[in-house]
């Protein structure tokens, strides 16, 4: 008898139960040693949650582990997201929760202290301050009875923003070691505020890319990477501020014209990122593939972009600037890479409306103004030379800014670009609307002919101002990166309105049979006149050569 008891004890395999939850057997995979069946498969009535959702180096993160039934054991430890490499420690804040020593480290796990029911658990992680650190998840072993558990039981990830340190960045190495594009060309981003630059060191198996981003922005920066020169199905990493104002790092991909579908960092570590006087800061290492819809990591060559603009609770907005490069680049081949040539018909938009809004449509609107008792009787076909300079000038406008805006619209398909096209919208549709009311005018003599010119008078001024609006928001989006056509505008603002008020000032003053000035047989609202139109002339060459380098 005692030899079959001794016989069939040896069968039998041996069974280890931690009620004290003393369970570093299980660091590796989190099983439970009792097993005597396998995890359970269906969702789990266990939940992991971590507050806050983000974290930098050296912060703490309170985690907590709860259910719908009370468990009776669990294990509990942080890995990098989407790999097998656990981070940080646990501090534990009651007495059912324990720290354990797992691979070697102190607290690197937690597990219960007695086999009582609970329904909720609360323990702190501490993140490393040191090491190439990324998103992290939580990670748990649930034990509701012996036989019945579930392993693998994960948080949401949570975001690692990198450490708020000054982040060294410089076209050192651009060509030699690393993939550089900048605008404007070769700029350095430590000696250039004004610098938008990107550059990526890349693997030979563009398994593992390192990349830098900085540049002035209200927002936030972006980078792109794509298979064409057009915005969508791009492979986007963002440089920005988050809800608090804090930069952070974040991974988007384009769909085209709409906003970024905003996706997890996934495989990133080594993430600093700063902003100093207004300029965006990231760097960071990705070991994720590059897609863009049409391929995925098939390829290393891709046209790199970069956009910035203003961003809502670290939300981003629509883009004020955008730089795309010429070429495409080979990323694993170092290289420095232009960005692209301003599009021809951009260009062609911009000098059309400055023509408009900057000669013809001024001269007109100055001349309906001031010049109507100059040849007051003279004309043709009825008709007083001053109204006929009018109504050929403003047409002329109107069609060029028809025209502008055609192109333009058929070209960029879209709203980008802030409040340019909105203001470029307002004035083709007030424009169009001015000849149609000046059509249906009342006779000059009728009683209400004041409601037309006050009408007429008030949709002008809105119209120009608008015009100018869109020209300065215009000017903002091509890269004048020195500001120089910024001023330029700026100029010529103030010479129409030193004009203006000369005129203005002569009128008031023939009312009274005075002058404020005298040019002989010349009228002095000629004199004006012509030195309106050279000086416009000035500031419009000006321009128009500044658009002509872009």
């Amino acid at each position: 008898m005692m030899l079959l008891y001794i016989l069939l004890s040896a069968c039998v395999g041996t069974v280890h139960m931690y009620p004290n939850g003393l369970v570093t057997d299980a660091c590796l995979d989190m099983v439970p040693s009792h097993r005597s069946s396998s995890a359970q498969t269906s969702s789990s009535p266990y939940t992991i949650t971590a507050t806050p959702t983000s974290f930098n180096g050296g912060d703490e993160i309170t985690v907590t582990l709860s259910g719908s039934v009370n468990f009776k054991g669990f294990m509990l430890q942080a890995y990098k997201a989407g790999m097998n490499t656990p981070i940080g420690t646990f501090t534990v804040t009651n007495n059912q929760a324990q720290g354990l020593t797992c691979f070697g480290v102190a607290n690197s796990a937690v597990s219960h202290t007695t086999a009582g029911g609970k329904s909720s658990i609360q323990v702190k992680w501490k993140a490393p301050t040191s090491g190439q650190l990324s998103n992290v998840e939580f990670r748990g072993t649930f034990v509701q009875a012996l036989s019945t558990f579930w392993v693998g039981v994960k948080s949401s990830a949570i975001t690692y923003t990198g450490t708020s340190t000054p982040v060294p960045t410089s076209n050192s190495g651009c060509g030699v070691s690393k993939v550089c594009f900048s605008q404007p060309d070769n700029c350095d981003p430590i000696t250039n505020t004004a610098c938008y630059f990107m550059s990526v060191q890349s693997s030979s198996s563009q398994s593992e890319m390192q990349v830098q981003i900085v540049g002035p922005g209200s927002g936030y920066v972006a980078i792109g990477f794509s298979d064409d020169q057009s915005m969508g199905n791009d492979d986007i990493y963002i440089c920005g501020k988050d809800t608090n104002g804090k930069p952070q790092l974040q991974r988007a991909f384009s769909t085209g014209t709409r906003a970024p579908n905003i996706l997890s960092l996934g495989n990133v570590s080594d993430i600093k990122t700063a902003i100093t006087n207004g300029v965006l800061n990231c760097s960071f290492t990705s070991r994720n593939a590059i897609s863009t819809a049409s391929r995925a990591a098939s390829g290393s060559q891709y046209y790199l972009m970069i956009a910035s603009g203003p961003s809502s609770q670290g939300s981003i907005q629509v883009h004020t600037t955008t730089f795309v490069s010429q070429t495409k680049a080979d990323l694993v081949n170092p290289t420095v890479i232009g960005s692209e040539a301003f599009p021809a018909i951009v260009k062609a938009h911009g000098a059309l409306m400055l023509i408009a809004w900057m000669t013809t449509g001024s001269v007109g609107m100055l001349i309906a103004r001031y010049l109507k008792a100059v040849g007051k009787g003279r004309g043709c076909c009825g008709k007083d030379f001053w109204f006929l300079a009018h109504v050929m000038l403003m047409s002329l406008s109107i069609i060029a800014t028809s025209i502008a805006f055609i192109i333009i619209f058929s070209f960029a398909q879209d709203w980008a670009g802030g409040a340019h096209p909105v203001l470029g919208c307002l004035v083709m549709i007030l424009s169009l609307i001015q000849p149609m009311v000046a059509a249906l005018r009342c006779d000059p003599q009728h009683e209400r002919r004041f409601i037309f010119n006050w009408a007429h008078s008030f949709n002008a001024l809105a119209i120009k101002g608008l015009a100018v609006g869109a020209i300065f928001t215009g000017l903002a989006l091509i890269g004048d990166t020195q500001g120089w056509m910024l001023g330029v505008m700026g100029g010529f603002v103030a010479w129409e309105a030193l004009l203006y008020i000369l005129q203005d000032l002569h009128m008031r003053a023939r009312k009274k049979d005075s002058t404020i000035c005298s040019f002989g047989m010349m009228n002095t609202e000629v004199i004006l006149l012509v030195l309106y139109i050279l000086g416009n002339l000035a500031f419009l060459i000006a321009l128009l050569v500044g658009i002509g380098r872009a």
